[in-house]
Parts: structure tokens; sequence; C-alpha cells
């Protein structure tokens, strides 16, 4: 007989359970324990709120003796929880122990009454051939998760078939195809009618794929509904995923020096309950640390993504060209567009183009352009086609196509200013600074480089110069030119005036001078610029 505390911790804990309050559920069923092993049904909601809190191991253990019990008893419901067990494992990165529940839940359905749980089977069939990129497999899952929920009428199961159907379209380049199916299974969810860790896949694997797409507005939407969700879902794997891909958001427009702690923060809470995020947050991490020049930082963080499972590229080959490697990135970006699927791809390529151009390899990055541009013109989201408009004016500069170069470089701009890509902007003001030069125009080019400086300081980031060429006495591009006038015998009011800065600011980065190269005059600094060829 259930002693009287246990009662009344078990009423509390399943109103807890009803209203989503996953903790309290947790606590009161955990205490209820102590008293009597729970009934297989508050069994299941304790692992419920465990796995919502972050506790994954105690939930697992806790699901596992709920299949056992429903094995015997129930063979359909012991499939649907396998199905569970399966989604839990594949969201935490196990392939391998994902597609072990997913078969113990196919030999449990074989010869049953078609019903909800073969269609959830199938979506994560379906999901493991999308992971796979096993592209035929996929069409074929995705025609028979479709069928199977007209047959089946059931509003999570034609959910999980549209938004299958959606990357399934993305992945073969119908991006407009796959955005319509996305945005209508987006209306199940939000009345309610799918269960709450499979409504939270299908949000991480549309935001993952949004941010492959390169496709900041459509991830800005969906990432603020997503945060409505977590709110209500108050789900510890699930609203870890919304922290990691609203940072990925803000990357683009706020001060890096605020993001770098939210990102370690974020990333070691989902190490142990979302591996895939949890890589993805170690990623941006070592992209904002290399962007602030933290190298060693960022190398530590790169490490720390790859031992999660994700391939810490471009940013790693890029890494090695802020050292001044340009072999090294060289080579570690070629080996990585040897084996990228067609998504990651386009950022591979984008670097490629860099650091082709670092290495004085117009051809190579002009080959690589092209593929850039054909593949943007596929997909067509904003990213990609600011990304391949940045790389045709990129290679037009140093091919002396300065009118070429500035009408693609301006198109770049408009495509960045509709991603609110802060950075990228700068980088292309830079690029339009140098075409100005090279038509002539000065005046304006000083112009353009004074606005990517500024885009710079707010972000609190420095320009990563040429790759493989690291610049004398780690000073910053902007750093050398005020450097330059000043050896040139030129006052701080006039080095503004040349370069289109305030002479406070001209004040501030002839101080960072005087620091990093060990002078403390105007004239040790004239110096120093002459023996180190500065002018």
């Amino acid at each position: 007989m259930l002693v009287e505390p246990q009662i009344d911790l078990l009423t509390v804990a399943r109103a807890a359970h009803e209203r989503r309050d996953w903790r309290a559920s947790y606590e009161a069923f955990d205490r209820a324990s102590v008293y009597a092993p729970l009934r297989i049904d508050d069994l299941d909601a304790f692992s419920f709120a465990a796995w919502r809190l972050g506790h994954v191991k105690e939930a697992s253990r806790a699901a596992e003796r709920v299949f056992a019990e429903l094995t015997r008893t129930d063979p359909t419901a012991a499939a649907m929880k396998a199905t569970e067990l399966g989604l839990a494992w594949l969201v935490r990165g196990d392939l391998n122990i994902g597609q072990g529940w997913m078969n113990r839940a196919r030999r449990l359905l074989a010869g049953a009454e078609e019903g909800p749980a073969h269609g959830y089977l199938a979506y994560l069939d379906a999901n493991v051939a999308a992971m796979t990129l096993d592209l035929d497999t996929l069409s074929t899952h995705v025609r028979a998760l479709r069928d199977l929920g007209e047959r089946l009428n059931t509003p999570a199961v034609t959910a999980l078939s549209l938004i299958i159907g959606g990357i399934e379209a993305i992945l073969h380049a119908r991006t407009a195809d796959g955005y319509a199916l996305i945005d209508e299974a987006i209306l199940p969810l939000l009345a309610d009618e799918v269960p709450i860790e499979w409504a939270g896949d299908i949000y991480c694997i549309v935001l993952h794929h949004c941010h492959k797409l390169a496709d900041l507005p459509r991830m800005r939407s969906w990432t603020q509904s997503m945060e409505q969700w977590c709110g209500l879902s108050g789900s510890v794997p699930y609203g870890g995923v919304c922290d990691v891909h609203r940072l990925q958001v803000q990357v683009h427009t706020d001060d890096y020096r605020l993001l770098e702690d939210r990102l370690g923060t974020s990333s070691r809470t989902l190490a142990e309950v979302n591996s895939w995020a949890a890589a993805e947050g170690y990623y941006q991490l070592g992209e904002v640390r290399r962007l602030m020049g933290d190298l060693d930082g960022a190398a530590r963080a790169f490490e720390q993504a790859r031992t999660l499972g994700k391939d810490p590229q471009p940013g790693e080959a890029l890494l090695a060209c802020r050292r001044g490697d340009s072999a090294a990135a060289w080579t570690a970006i070629r080996l990585a567009l040897a084996g990228g699927d067609r998504l990651e791809r386009m950022r591979l390529l984008r670097a490629a183009v860099e650091i082709a151009l670092g290495r004085d390899a117009v051809d190579e990055a002009e080959t690589y352009c092209s593929e850039l541009e054909i593949d943007a013109a596929a997909f067509k989201t904003p990213g990609f086609l600011a990304w391949a408009a940045h790389a045709r004016g990129a290679v037009a500069v140093r091919q002396g196509r300065f009118d070429e170069a500035i009408a693609a470089l301006q198109e770049a701009l408009r495509e960045y200013r509709v991603q609110q890509s802060r950075y990228e902007t700068a980088e292309v003001y830079e690029w339009m600074a140098l075409a100005r030069r090279g038509l002539g125009d000065t005046g304006a080019a000083a112009a353009d480089a004074a606005t990517a400086d500024a885009i710079y300081a707010e972000l609190g980031v420095e320009p990563a110069g040429i790759c493989g060429i690291p610049l004398p006495g780690g000073l910053t591009r902007r750093e050398l030119e005020v450097l330059a006038c000043v050896a040139q015998g030129a006052t701080n009011r006039q080095a503004a005036q040349q370069l289109y800065l305030s002479e406070k600011t001209v004040g501030r980065h002839l101080a960072n001078i005087y620091a990093k190269i060990g002078v403390s005059s105007r004239t040790a600094a004239a110096a120093w610029a002459h023996a180190n060829d500065v002018l």
C-alpha cells in the first residue's frame, strides 16, 4: 500500500507535470520514489521531466525501465518508447545507439497494425538519412512518410512528414519549396498538436539548416519562435539550443567581447545533453576568438568542437592564415573541400577564395569563386548571394578589374544589409577601398577604410589582414597606416585628415603602436617604421 506522504507527493508531481513545471515534477517524483517504486506512468513522467532538466543519464535509465516493462504489457507502447529513446540518442549525437533503439522499435512493430509509432519511426529513418547525406534513401523515406501521414491523418505525423520533406527539398537546392513545406509544418506546432520532444527536434533541425543556408532573416524569425516555445516548455536540452542559435545570429551584429562568455557557457551546458549543438557553440566561440585576435583561445575552442564531432573548418584554416601559415591553411581547406556536403561546401568555398588570394593564386580563387556563384544562384538565399558577390568583388580587385569589383561589392553590401552581417560588411568596405584606390579615387578609398574600421571597433575585433602575411609588430592595418603617416612627418591632425579619422582616434592608435613595438616617442616609432619597411 502507498503511504500517505507518497500519495501527497505524487499528487504534487502529477499536477506539476500537467502544467509543464519540470523541476517541481522531477523533485516530487524523486521524493515519492523513496517510499515505493513508481508505477509505470509515473516513472515515464519522471523520465520526461529529468530529460528536460538536463539529467540525461537519469532520464535514460528511467525510460529504459519503462520500455522494459512495456515490452511485457503493451508492445506497441514499448515501440513508441523505443522511438523516443532513439530520438533522444540522436539529439545527443550518438547515431549508433539511436539506431539501436530504432531497430528495437522496428522489431516490436513488425506485423502490428499501422499507427503513429510507425510514423515517428519513419521520421527517424529519414532523419538519419539526412544526417548521413544519403539523399536517395532520404527521398524514399520522405515519400513513405508522406503517404503514411495521409493514411493516419495524425497532426504530429503530418508535421514530421512536412518538415523532413522540406529538408529534402533544401538539400536538393529547391530552397523555396523547402521553406514552403517548413512553414506549413509549423502550424501543428503552434496548435500544440506535436509532442514536446518531437516539436523541439523540428525547431532544431530547421534552425540548423537555416544556419547552413546562411539565411539570417529566416533564422532570426525561427529563433524568436523557438525562444517562445523554449519558454513554454522549460526544456534544458532545447533551451540550450535556443541559446546557441540566438548567439549564432547575434555574432553578426553584437560586440564580440560580450558574446564570448555566453557562447562558452552555453556550449559547456550542452556538452552532455546535445553534442551537436554544443559543437556548433564551440565552433562559433572559436570564430569569435579568431576575429578578436585570441588565436590560442580560438584553437582550444575549435579542438573542443572537433572532440564533440564537428570538423572545425573553415575556421581552423582561417586561423592558420591569421598565424601567417598560408601553407597549412591551404592544405586544411583543400582537405575539407574534398569531403564537404553541398551546403557545408559553400562556407568552405568562401574561405578558399580568401586563402587562395592570400597566396596570390588568383586563378584558383577564380575557380572557387565561380563554383560559389553557381550554387548561390541555385539556393538563392541572401547569405549565399552575398558571399558570392563578396568573393567576385575580391577576385576582381586582384585581377585589376576595379569597376567590375565595385559593382560586385555594392551588390554584396546590399545583401549583407538584409542579413545585418556587420563584420562581412566591414570586409566589403575594405575591398571597396582597394578598388577605389585602383581607380585613383583616394578620398573615397579612405572613407571606405574608415567605415570598415568603425564597424570593427564597434564589434570589438581587428581586421584579419591578408591571409598568410602577418603584419609587422602585430600591428593592425589601421595602426600601420597611422604609423606610416607619422613616419612621414605628419602631425596627429594631419594623419586624421588623411585617414578620415578623429584626432582622438589617431592618438589612441599611436598609444597602441608604442606599446606593441616597444617605443615611447614619435622619433623612435618613425625609425622602427623605416627599419621594418612599413612605408
